[in-house]
């Protein structure tokens, strides 16, 4: 059978600016939390950092034009923070709005649609050591840097996102640690939560205010699809619990205007959410013209047995001494069953139709776009110098085929962006896990496409799910 897409489908791909310009201290740019954490013995895998990364900067026009030559019709990247406005206030840097500036221009010239998130996870440090984003000023300080890239780019760029996995941003970074800025305190990663949820919104604001009538605005979030191990009381319980910080911590505000009662119950005995002020909701709960789903893998969860051992990190990745999961110490990670990718996430393609069809009966009236998908897998050259990957495009294959049976079964996706379109520096993990769809010799910066690239290209192209 042929699985075909509708016309006007987005099919893109996406990047993030720490994780593929370098250029760290060029054009005025200061240092981000990640600038700071990667250059910190220990925190990330061989010491590698994001100095040079895959040197986008410089190489910005080569891979816009790799991009059209492969087919795709949109790019969803991201506006690095401290290279517009370097301390998170004040007036912003004007040669680092022009690198942005350029990149548009490129991508429109070329027929690929601009898809531009405010906040991949490069605050500046300077916000940080005034207390980050358990501070609620530094959603007021989002909030004007938005107004800044706004009122630079709103004439060409129609498609905004404003966060992108506020998840990760809250609890990887302050409470488990194991992302920047590296702090391990729960109650810091639930303020941390609130103030990008509140940041989000005041950001949605200001661009409904900034940039013309056309412009679309969205945030994207990494839902959990969460399942219990049994269908025991004690293991249904421990799912609610982790649903409840993976997904409704933020999409119960930002769809709903409220907080998830049984969070505010289950972590009751660590703050009284006295940081959640009376116009907040009302300010979270700005009308979204899509909403951006990132998933690769589900999450299974069991409630603690006295036979336990440490718990596991959300990647599945081993043990961590500090949970990213604030008033659910009694609930253990389970990798679940199958595949698995070179970061040891299972290969799942129906968590991601159970998400697509949640948030189309939570929202049915609000278009859904895929913002990140993919698999990390161990590409190399072979002899002729090729690069092979049938693993990744059976992953694309499986992803894919779940988008379009959601699509058949009501849900309204509107896009797909594939993560990602270059090797890069892949966060705490260094260099040392390829996501790409473009292979990067990181000694040369020789940009290769793997076959999964031909593969994409293909499906971009005609709407046409190729086989695998």
């Amino acid at each position: 059978m042929t699985v075909s897409f509708p016309p006007g489908f987005l099919w893109g791909t996406a990047t993030a600016a720490y994780q593929i310009e370098g250029a760290v201290g060029e054009g005025g740019r200061t240092p981000s939390i990640w600038d700071t954490f990667s250059h910190t013995p220990g925190k990330v895998e061989n010491g590698d950092t994001g100095d040079v990364a895959v040197d986008h900067f410089h190489r910005r026009a080569d891979d816009v034009r790799l991009m059209s030559e492969l087919g795709v019709n949109a790019y969803r990247f991201s506006v690095s923070w401290p290279r517009v406005q370097p301390t998170g206030r004040g007036p912003a840097v004007q040669r680092g709005l022009d690198f942005y500036r350029a990149l548009v221009d490129d991508l429109l010239d070329h027929g690929i649609t601009p898809v531009l998130t405010l906040y991949h996870w490069d605050l500046p440090q300077e916000l940080e050591t005034a207390g980050g984003w358990p501070e609620r000023d530094t959603a007021h300080r989002f909030a004007d840097y938005a107004r800044i890239v706004a009122d630079a780019l709103g004439d060409r760029v129609e498609r905004w996102t404003t966060l992108n996995e506020p998840w990760c941003s809250a609890f990887l970074g302050y409470a488990s640690g194991v992302h920047a800025p590296g702090r391990t305190e729960p109650v810091a990663a639930l303020r941390a939560a609130h103030h990008l949820n509140l940041a989000h919104g005041l950001a949605a604001q200001t661009l409904r205010t900034a940039l013309p009538a056309r412009g679309q605005v969205s945030v994207s979030v990494n839902p959990s699809a969460v399942r219990a191990r049994t269908d025991s009381e004690a293991d249904l319980d421990a799912r609610r619990r982790i649903d409840a910080l993976a997904n409704r911590v933020f999409t119960d505000p930002m769809l709903h205007g409220t907080y998830p009662a049984d969070l505010l119950t289950d972590t009751e005995h660590l703050t009284d959410w006295s940081f959640v002020h009376a116009d907040d909701l009302a300010v979270i709960r700005h009308p979204l013209d899509s909403l951006g789903i990132n998933y690769y893998s589900p999450t299974v969860v069991s409630a603690a047995t006295d036979s336990d051992g440490p718990r596991e990190r959300k990647d599945g990745h081993g043990p961590a001494p500090h949970s990213p999961w604030p008033g659910a110490d009694a609930v253990v990670f389970h990798r679940a069953p199958g595949d698995v990718t070179d970061m040891g996430w299972p290969v799942d393609p129906t968590g991601l139709h159970e998400l697509l069809m949640r948030y189309t009966r939570e929202a049915p009236r609000l278009p859904l776009v895929i913002t990140e998908n993919g698999a990390a897998y161990p590409d190399k050259p072979g002899a002729d110098g090729t690069v092979h990957d049938p693993e990744r495009i059976r992953y694309l294959h499986g992803h894919l085929s779940a988008v379009h049976r959601a699509m058949a079964d009501g849900a309204d996706v509107r896009g797909y962006f594939l993560w990602s379109l270059l090797d890069n520096f892949e966060w705490a993990y260094g260099y040392g896990k390829r996501f790409g769809a473009v292979y990067v010799d990181y000694d040369t910066q020789d940009r290769v496409p793997k076959s999964s690239a031909r593969w994409y290209g293909e499906l971009a192209r005609t709407g046409v799910l190729p086989g695998c």
